[in-house]
């Protein structure tokens, strides 16, 4: 397949794609604030007046794919108001109902695909649109879409490590949750866990020894801000209780023991991640080859 037609696939995914977020988004602004009577509204062409309260969305800049959070879309949405309705007042409520709405929520198009807003802040300051009158703000958000299944073979690890905190996950949080390795996959679920490996480091563990260190990140995504809450901390509790998780070996049982944990829990969850996990093993040192001693000569003294 020449370069050429590789771009042509992509860039009409990703028209496909951006179509698909832009009715599904169109669809919630509506349903946050009712006032606007489903008045959701794309970049208006040369000349056209808004004649009510309403919004407008207005696709800008697509940014580099994130390596786990997949593809992301800046967007911007701007309400307006009439100053007899409310004016800076009622762009404040309508403002904070937006955030609240949108921020690290999940949303789902049609066919099942699932993407993240994520909160920016506001790009301009509050102004008069001199064609209608009427009062309006930019609020700024990224729009995450991750790759769907089949177009990311790295979502199959072969890290034991890996597999290893899953099957953990998996135990503590119950069969109801889904738990995903090094990337977000397309339409994952509102309730889920995300484990990602960010580093790697070995030091000597005396002469025969290596001792090895991997750090983590965990993302905990659920519907409700408590629920997270919650997991995250049973997480990080559990992590700091058991100390060890059994690794599945063909010969023997191995583990590997929980070095440090920390959460933070005002970090993103989609983006950055609320857990930092470092994981240790003590493994032994290859043995090195040395030259066979053919022959052995001894003499009493000198002569």
């Amino acid at each position: 397949m020449s370069m050429k037609s590789e771009t042509s696939i992509t860039t009409t995914g990703t028209s496909q794609m951006s179509v698909a977020v832009r009715q599904t988004l169109k669809q919630k602004l509506a349903t946050l604030v009712p006032a606007w009577n489903g008045r959701v509204l794309d970049v208006l062409s040369q000349g056209e007046l808004l004649t009510g309260p309403c919004a407008v969305v207005a696709f800008a800049e697509e940014v580099p794919k994130s390596a786990w959070a997949g593809y992301r879309r800046i967007i911007k949405i701007s309400p307006y108001v009439r100053p007899e309705d409310g004016g800076a007042e009622q762009l404040e409520t309508w403002s904070a109902e937006l955030v609240k709405g949108l921020h690290q929520v999940r949303l789902e198009d049609e066919e099942g695909a699932a993407f993240t807003c994520i909160y920016f802040g506001s790009s301009d300051c509050d102004r008069l649109d001199a064609g209608s009158g009427m009062m309006t703000r930019s609020l700024r958000f990224g729009v995450y879409v991750p790759e769907s299944i089949e177009d990311n073979a790295s979502l199959t690890t072969q890290d034991p490590w890996m597999a290893a905190l899953q099957n953990w996950t998996r135990t503590e949080l119950g069969s109801e949750w889904s738990v995903y390795g090094d990337v977000w996959p397309g339409g994952y679920e509102k309730q889920s866990v995300l484990w990602r490996l960010t580093g790697c480091s070995s030091t000597a563990a005396g002469t025969s020894a290596l001792e090895i260190r991997k750090q983590w990140t965990g993302h905990v995504v659920t519907a409700d801000a408590g629920a997270t809450r919650h997991a995250v901390t049973r997480l990080v509790e559990q992590l700091a209780v058991q100390t060890r998780i059994a690794m599945a070996d063909t010969d023997e049982t191995r583990y590997l023991t929980v070095d440090e944990v920390s959460a933070d829990l005002q970090a993103d969850a989609y983006l950055n991640g609320q857990i930092r996990l470092t994981l240790q093993q003590r493994i032994r040192r290859p043995g090195t080859d040395v030259p066979l001693i053919r022959e052995i000569h001894h003499s009493k003294g000198m002569e």
